[in-house]
């Protein structure tokens, strides 16, 4: 009979006394002993059992768990006689910091020292033993009641260390789970700096100038950049995706997803499970599936983005919402099955992530939202030491995040709902007169979901949208302006993706087009869009910014990559966009109306340096 499938059951207790579902991962807690590392930080994506692995070795080791052999005798780690002998006999400081997201450094900081006084209150009885003095129980106290100063806070984990060690005669072992929860709340909410100075000196004192720590083991989603709070942790043994050290003890293997498939009787959907939650690697271990939607198709029996919908993803989100074009175009490539290439340290600088594209990549691909297909090693040119840089080929994970990203995008527009889906109709029906009704209704809507904070928007700064000439050549710089209302447009048109590539960007004929919509079916129209910002010093109008826009598309031939697709000439439709602040106008129609003899006056006149 298959076993219960209990979904957000963490305590590792509970799952196995109750004989819920469990994949047998105590092989863990060998090889990590093993490896002998005083301080292990793991990093994994959310919900990917790393909260059941701590509770796993709290219960194996803790001395408070004395007498587990109900528990283990029927996995993997009670084989060994060695670790037989082991379970129960270690002072353990277990706390996670899965669930402190407070909006200011205040609500964080007194929701961690609520985490810490439960770990103190737990203990309040070896207070009694007589080793301890008076001013003993007295700090003991403060930390329970919440009078305790920065520092002693600081210094919490190190000082019950001290009384572990005097109570039971042995070094303690602290894990640490989530511990960058806070610092993701930090840095989305502004208080990063104030946070970052508490961990550095927290951390410090619990994992480095500790002498009662045996051990310790942090989890969390992300590398903090060390200059941030691991500046004086240099015991630390970080594991990445990219580290081939416990690969596959977090996340479920291709065997024990077989397995579990045959226990529950859905072996025949296994092709499906593989493309929607497979994808994920950690260090060479490629097929590793994602925990909790396998978990939660084995109880609810039907596919479904689980994982995508368990918590916010409102850092991501932030991050390719006001990214630089660049991002933007990279994730259309994504969303389109491409992979792309680029180097960057695992490890993330939370202070680079409003202005470096590496670090936009890092935290993606430690969020798991990103895949590692492949690694390689090269010289950076510009590099006279010859210093040798990874380089990672990475793609969208799968189907799931596939459908998490379209979410995010569609979810930006929810303002405008009837706006965008109005403008899709009214394009793909040729009818431009609705196309600016329903994209002048859209636009004063959506000027403020872009603002990037590094580049001026509409909503920031709207009298640089009117005065900055549009014009670009080749691979010049874009303009700021024309990419903010690019990003408009892409995001409106995204839910096209089934019925068309759309590309933005790229080279075609003579020059590099705004936006394409290519056909996947020949009996369909190709489309191309043309961007322009009005230019008050060279245009009387709107209407002379549509129409430099839409001679770009004839003088550039950038038809020319929809001809090559066989897509035919007479099928093919082009449209210049004029913007002038939260003013929208658009023109445009079938090539062969523009390369008549009545509009090749269109043709005439366009300076394109």
């Amino acid at each position: 009979m298959a076993r219960t499938v209990a979904i957000g059951e963490q305590d590792f207790r509970e799952m196995i006394q109750n004989h819920y579902f469990y994949t047998d991962k105590t092989g863990f807690i060998k090889e990590w002993w093993e490896n002998g590392d005083s301080v292990t930080l793991i990093t994994r994506p959310r919900r990917f059992g790393k909260t059941i692995t701590m509770s796993m070795l709290y219960h194996f080791f803790s001395v408070s768990q004395k007498g587990g052999e109900a528990l283990f005798q029927s996995l993997k780690i009670w084989k060994e006689e060695k670790y037989r002998n082991m379970q129960g006999t270690y002072p353990v400081i277990f706390l996670s910091f899965a669930g402190i997201k407070g909006h200011s450094y205040q609500d964080v900081y007194r929701d961690i020292c609520r985490v810490i006084a439960r770990e103190y209150r737990k203990r309040v009885s070896i207070m009694e033993n007589k080793c301890f003095l008076q001013s003993d129980r007295e700090q003991y106290f403060r930390i329970i009641d919440g009078s305790a100063d920065t520092g002693e806070v600081r210094a919490s984990l190190n000082q019950l260390s001290e009384y572990l060690f005097h109570y039971y005669g042995k070094k303690v072992l602290i894990f640490l789970d989530e511990y960058d929860t806070p610092m993701q709340e930090a840095f989305v909410n502004g208080y990063w700096e104030e946070l970052t100075d508490f961990m550095r000196g927290f951390l410090n004192a619990s994992f480095k100038t500790n002498p009662y720590l045996g051990r310790g083991i942090m989890t969390g989603i992300t590398r903090v950049g060390k200059e941030s709070i691991f500046s004086d942790l240099n015991n630390l043994s970080v594991i990445t995706a990219a580290s081939r050290l416990y690969e596959t003890a977090f996340g479920f293997t291709e065997y024990e997803v077989q397995e579990a498939l045959q226990e529950y009787g859905l072996q025949d959907e296994s092709d499906k499970v593989k493309l929607w939650y497979d994808g994920f690697r950690f260090g060479n271990c490629d097929n590793i599936y994602n925990p909790w939607s396998i978990t939660n198709f084995l109880k609810f029996r039907e596919f479904g983005a689980y994982w995508a919908n368990t918590s916010s993803n409102q850092l991501v989100s932030n991050l390719i919402q006001q990214g630089s074009p660049n991002i933007k175009m990279i994730m259309e490539d994504l969303l389109q099955g491409k992979h792309f290439c680029t180097s960057m340290d695992e490890q993330i600088i939370f202070d680079q992530l409003n202005h470096s594209e590496s670090a936009v990549w890092s935290l993606l691909l430690a969020g798991g939202y990103l895949k590692i297909v492949k690694t390689g090693v090269w010289n950076r040119e510009s590099c006279e030491s010859g210093i040798e840089d990874i380089s990672y080929e990475l793609a969208l994970t799968n189907q799931e995040i596939v459908f998490l990203f379209k979410k995010l995008i569609r979810g930006w527009f929810d303002p405008t709902d009837a706006a965008y889906n109005g403008f899709i109709k009214a394009m793909l029906a040729d009818n431009v007169k609705e196309m600016n009704a329903y994209m002048n209704k859209a636009v004063p809507l959506l000027l403020g979901c872009f603002d990037t904070g590094n580049r001026p928007s509409a909503k920031t700064e709207p009298e640089r949208l009117h005065s900055v000439k549009a014009t670009t050549k080749g691979l010049k710089e874009p303009n700021p302006s024309v990419c903010f209302y690019h990003g408009l447009v892409l995001g409106i048109i995204v839910d096209l993706a089934k019925k068309y590539i759309i590309t933005s960007n790229r080279e075609s004929g003579l020059g590099r087009y705004d936006v394409m919509l290519e056909p996947r079916s020949l009996a369909d129209d190709g489309i191309i869009f043309e961007f322009k910002v009005f230019d008050g010093d060279g245009e009387n109008g709107l209407m002379d910014t549509v129409h430099a826009a839409i001679r770009q598309i004839l003088n550039k031939k950038y038809a020319a990559v929809l001809e090559d697709k066989l897509v035919d000439k007479s099928r093919i439709r082009i449209y210049g966009f004029a913007f002038r602040g939260k003013e929208v106008l658009i023109d445009g129609g079938y090539l062969a109306k523009y390369e008549s003899a009545q509009y090749h006056a269109l043709l005439e006149g366009y300076d394109y340096s």
